[in-house]
């Protein structure tokens, strides 16, 4: 790759990490005009940015700065995708709602600025449109055409490729970055000047700038997901959700009218909130389904995924799509930085560098939208 060439180790920008979030602060940094370099100690992406849905979601983002972002993240993947040979695989979401306390908290929704754009539709006005969701209980579904799905374990490769060919990006795989003090960057390998260094590592709050991590009370998420096969041509024209991501997506939850559904879900789904479980299913191309989540919390948490949180996931798939019998493909755990009152967090330990974490478990959203933000301001 170059390393004994000291001229292929300057740049305009360095990036630490290959994820998302490091993507796309290569991309923002590129289309500026500079020239850059990412560092990934891994020898391909392998963390959070590959497990996820892949589920590019606006509508119940926070109010305010979180939800621009993802709008102008969406923005960005549909500009970025077809130059790039990324497939946009589903695009709006269905939210359903179940419960009468659900239904209040969408109509709730409907009159706000994030509501622009989408519809509340009755049961019949639903299932007319969209017949693999169930009907039983069904009592009303929000459609946001805002949304975009990818297959991110297939994205993300392709961006990194697509930035190498179409911006220059210089891209050291397998490399660990030891060191970051700007203008100077130690690596594993070789050492890197750069006028400026954005750090964007992930889930790895006890390597570089860890004492800045520390004061910011940060916890380690971790999740389950499956794929599962579902009955040969049965098709999901887009992603959706439940009740239980109303009282987790904080556009949703925020609204005085969460109150009494987060209430009513203590009592009949004690387990599932326990878990913080809440369903997405997306659909890829092949026709199975990604479907998840769970969030659990720690300092540290055991690598093993458990039979029960994979059977509540699975019961609110049949509560909320037309499916009665699936086959489990693969089953997976993905964590990300949590934090409990920042869904981003932008540190600067000097004039020349910035140390990037999303810490809300949307990346895929909102990191188009923070890098523009970051250059935009630096």
């Amino acid at each position: 790759m170059g390393w004994a060439d000291s001229a292929e180790r300057h740049c305009d920008v360095l990036v630490v990490g290959a994820g998302i979030v490091g993507l796309a602060h290569a991309w923002e940094a590129a289309r500026r005009g500079l020239s850059v370099i990412v560092l990934e100690r891994d020898a391909a992406c392998i963390g959070a940015s590959i497990r996820n849905f892949g589920f590019v979601t606006v509508s119940g983002q926070r109010a305010g700065s979180s939800w621009a972002r993802a709008r102008r993240s969406r923005e960005r993947w549909a500009e970025l995708a077809p130059q790039a040979g990324i497939d946009i695989l589903q695009r709006g979401a269905w939210i359903c709602a179940r419960r009468p306390e659900a239904v209040a908290l969408l109509q709730a929704f409907m009159v706000t600025e994030m509501a622009e754009g989408c519809e509340l539709l009755t049961p019949d006005e639903a299932l007319r449109r969209h017949p693999a969701l169930r009907a039983q209980g069904l009592g009303a579904v929000l459609y946001s055409p805002h949304e975009l799905r990818v297959e991110s374990r297939e994205a993300i490769p392709r961006l990194a490729a697509w930035l190498a060919v179409a911006h220059g990006v210089q891209f050291r795989f397998g490399e660990a970055v030891l060191q970051v003090q700007t203008p100077r960057v130690i690596s594993a390998r070789a050492e890197y000047r750069a006028q400026r260094v954005v750090v964007c590592g992930g889930g790895e709050l006890n390597g570089l700038f860890a004492p800045l991590w520390a004061t910011h009370g940060l916890r380690q998420c971790q999740l389950q997901m499956l794929r599962v096969r579902p009955p040969a041509g049965w098709r999901l024209d887009a992603p959706v959700m439940g009740d239980l991501s109303l009282v987790r997506y904080e556009g949703f939850s925020a609204l005085p009218e969460a109150q009494a559904l987060r209430a009513r879900l203590a009592v009949e789904e004690e387990q599932s909130l326990a878990h913080g479980i809440h369903l997405i299913a997306v659909q890829s191309a092949d026709g199975s389904l990604v479907v998840g989540d769970s969030h659990h919390y720690g300092p540290v948490l055991p690598p093993f995924a458990s039979a029960e949180v994979d059977g509540l996931i699975l019961r609110h798939l049949r509560e909320n799509l037309a499916l009665d019998e699936v086959e489990v493909l693969e089953r997976w755990v993905g964590h990300y930085p949590s934090s409990s009152s920042h869904p981003c967090l932008v540190l600067a330990p000097d004039a020349a560098t910035r140390v990037v974490a999303v810490t809300s478990g949307t990346g895929a959203s909102t990191a188009f939208g923070l890098a523009e933000e970051l250059f935009s301001g630096w």
